[in-house]
């Protein structure tokens, strides 16, 4: 089996202009598991799931699952299926029904009407390839993260917005405030800030196939679950500021967060799903046991 390890994320203080976000504080813990079927789960999947588990436990709360299978080119019905077993034979329990992203289209619809009503987004016709060639796009940018993108493509603020159409057949981007630094204090990695504009700039909250982005339909269902801490990998910090954004924007309170080290390989690289010889599925193959591999997770 080859060697893994771990990572640990680390902050950079600015200074904070204005943050204006309501944290959840229901009486009950809600966390959630939340696997794309695009490929079997590896060892650093169930690390992370093992601390929402155990987090969960700890304050006598519940543990959803939710299917995030709104990638329509890699998700396969074979993996669901393969998820819910791996996820079982690991030690995983959840409250049913599975939660299943692309059943809940029309929910993800309404969001993206609410964020057009408030002019809070606009049509997007730049692709990746014109963001990445663009002069003021950095080149050394976080390889896991998008590209910032540049707000010389951005429509005038005051600009008239098209109408949604149904089906939608062109991107539409979220409207960062710029030079607004947000911050929140996570569960393992303390205290966390972003300038928006500068971090992070604007962002896909739909797509020109007619499907919401992970960022929208992540706070959708975070908010209609009613979770009240998302247990996820530290590679995904970033991911967390858009979020927030979202939830402002939507009129959700925001749920806690805790950002779990990544588990990587033998060279330092993030475990991925090409790894098979660190998937759940493998180690089991090789009659591994779930209480060692959980054991090796502490």
């Amino acid at each position: 089996m080859p060697a893994w390890r771990t990572i640990f994320c680390g902050s950079r203080p600015v200074p904070v202009y204005s943050c204006a976000f309501v944290f959840n504080s229901p009486s009950q813990y809600r966390g959630r598991l939340a696997p794309s079927p695009t490929g079997y789960l590896h060892l650093g999947h169930a690390r992370t799931f093992w601390v929402a588990q155990q987090r969960a436990r700890a304050a006598q709360g519940e543990l959803f699952l939710r299917n995030d299978d709104l990638d329509r080119a890699r998700c396969r019905p074979e993996f669901v299926a393969a998820m819910r077993e791996d996820l079982r034979w690991f030690g995983f329990t959840w409250r049913e029904p599975v939660i299943t992203q692309s059943e809940r289209l029309p929910l993800y619809r309404a969001a993206l009407a609410q964020l057009h009503a408030a002019g809070l987004i606009y049509p997007c016709h730049r692709s990746r390839k014109d963001v990445l060639a663009a002069a003021s796009a950095p080149h050394d940018a976080d390889e896991n993260d998008e590209p910032l993108y540049p707000p010389e493509f951005r429509p005038p603020a005051d600009a008239p917005l098209p109408p949604l159409t149904d089906p939608v057949r062109i991107n539409w981007r979220f409207r960062v405030p710029d030079g607004e630094t947000l911050a929140f204090t996570d569960g393992h990695c303390g205290d966390q800030r972003a300038v928006a504009g500068r971090d992070f700039g604007d962002f896909l909250v739909w797509r020109k196939d007619d499907l919401p982005s992970y960022q929208l339909a992540s706070v959708v269902d975070d908010a209609a679950l009613g979770i009240t801490e998302i247990v996820r990998g530290a590679d995904l910090i970033k991911s967390t500021f858009r979020q927030l954004l979202l939830f402002r924007a939507l009129g959700y309170d925001a749920p806690a967060f805790y950002h779990c080290p990544l588990v990587t390989d033998e060279h330092g690289a993030r475990l991925a799903k090409r790894h098979d010889a660190l998937s759940l599925r493998t180690l089991r193959a090789q009659g591994r046991a779930p209480e060692e591999l959980q054991a090796g997770l502490k």
